[in-house]
């Protein structure tokens, strides 16, 4: 493969997933990371992708969503995990937001049949708690997104201004634990997200291993306004450092 025709396929792999790190593109352009980390300086200084710790990031404004029967096969036993562990987290008579992610699915598919009150924009959190007596399920409308089974839109943010909720379980596509920062691959998912943490007492943040180091195209929040990140692998002594300097528990499952 010629160097021209590598640049355009990384920035094709990076378009299409969002983010990508290092040893993936290696992995599949067949070439060192020492190549790829030269290409992804190039690509950067000519506007095509821009770096982010550990490998890179499109530059796409409006990123296409992987569908949510895709995502819910991809590192599916390490979010069970995580969402077994944040089901730990949640009292009976709390009022808690979940958000559309494929890790919130699976805490609703295990969620306990307890008096709860739960506001979501997922159609699939909302179909699997639906046979619970106890659960009162809110659903915020909106905009349909087909491919994330969620509501989104003007609509579903000026819903949630209506409400506050104890406890917030949130998913993202990068933790970039270094800049501090939240991110998502879509403006409309990230804008959502910040009206999400708004109304939210205590946020817990839901990750696992793939998330941290990324750095996606819109930012929902920074790392002060998390109180709690469950995820499947220890964290490097720099990530676990910053953690501590924003006062954030950490909890590895």
């Amino acid at each position: 493969m010629l160097a021209a025709e590598r640049y355009d396929r990384i920035v094709e792999l990076v378009n299409i997933k969002g983010s990508m790190r290092v040893s993936e593109l290696s992995e599949r352009c067949s070439v060192t990371e020492e190549t790829i980390r030269r290409d992804l300086d190039r690509l950067e200084q000519a506007g095509r992708l821009r770096r982010s710790h550990g490998g890179a990031v499109s530059v796409k404004e409006d990123q296409p969503e992987i569908p949510y029967r895709i995502r819910e096969t991809t590192h599916a036993l390490e979010k069970k995990r995580i969402a077994d562990a944040a089901l730990a987290f949640i009292a009976a008579g709390d009022r808690i937001l979940l958000d559309a992610s494929t890790t919130a699915g699976y805490m609703a598919a295990n969620m306990p049949d307890i008096p709860l009150t739960v506001l979501t924009n997922s159609i699939q959190v909302a179909t699997e708690l639906s046979s619970r007596d106890n659960i009162e399920v809110i659903s915020t409308g909106g905009q349909l997104a087909a491919r994330s089974l969620s509501f989104v839109g003007p609509l579903a943010e000026r819903s949630l201004e209506t409400y506050h909720v104890d406890k917030l379980f949130l998913s993202c596509k990068g933790v970039h634990v270094e800049s501090g920062v939240i991110s998502e691959s879509s403006e409309l998912q990230a804008r959502l997200k910040q009206k999400m943490v708004g109304i939210a007492d205590q946020v817990i943040l839901l990750a696992d291993a793939s998330k941290f180091g990324i750095w996606a195209f819109a930012r929902v929040t920074g790392l002060e306004a998390v109180h709690t990140i469950i995820t499947d692998q220890p964290l490097s002594e720099e990530q676990k450092s910053l953690c501590s300097a924003y006062h954030l528990e950490v909890h590895t499952v």
